[in-house]
């Protein structure tokens, strides 16, 4: 079975993911999984600030959202995306902003979703490791998940019967409240625009999905 880690399930691929479109949806839930699991260094909000929408990818609400968050990376620094993370997620006893499944799916942790989702990750055969400390159902962790199951190699688990079936599991019926939470809170400001770009890629994969 795979050693499981919030990030870096699975290692970075180029080629595993059957077109563009993949590869990109690929490459933003891992990027979303980093910035969700810790806060950026320099050099990833630099790479975020360099990356910008252009043309007919920046007049859509997910451009729209990256260019946002483009923004605010240009102007936040690794100490003060720290600070906020800290804040928002972390802070003292319980976190301002939970980032896990099971408390907006039940109102408390550790319940009955964390079961169901352990289940699924059993059968695509990935371990949780000893040294993690945040349980699977962290939005992070889910995330990478996906990432594995759009650009992963074996094609008996990452697939798009799986997609739908993990997203609509484990993350639709949530995730937007999470992003509505973070958005809200007053200290947020690069993470409001990461939880902006999170609500409008998992409103674009539900469509992308059920239309499949």
């Amino acid at each position: 079975m795979t050693d499981f880690q919030p990030i870096q399930l699975i290692p970075p691929v180029a080629h595993a993911a059957p077109d563009a479109e993949d590869t990109a949806r690929a490459d933003l839930y891992g990027l979303l999984a980093t910035l969700l699991y810790r806060a950026p260094d320099a050099a990833l909000l630099h790479h975020i600030a360099a990356n910008r929408a252009h043309g007919e990818d920046a007049a859509t609400p997910l451009g729209d959202a990256w260019n946002d968050l483009c923004d605010a990376a240009s102007v936040t620094t690794a100490e003060q995306a720290s600070d906020e993370y800290q804040q928002l997620f972390v802070g003292v006893g319980k976190p301002e902003v939970l980032l896990y499944g099971s408390y907006y799916q039940t109102g408390f942790l550790n319940e009955r979703p964390l079961v169901a989702l352990r289940d699924d990750l059993a059968r695509y055969g990935l371990v949780r490791q000893d040294n993690v400390s945040e349980t699977e159902d962290h939005i992070a962790t889910l995330c990478e998940v996906m990432r594995f199951l759009v650009a992963g190699e074996d094609a008996g688990v990452s697939n798009l019967a799986e997609q739908q079936h993990f997203f609509s599991r484990h993350l639709q019926s949530w995730v937007e409240t999470l992003c509505d939470s973070a958005a809200a809170h007053p200290q947020a400001c690069l993470y409001a625009r990461v939880a902006a770009l999170l609500k409008a890629f998992m409103a674009v994969e539900a469509i992308a999905l059920e239309m499949h």
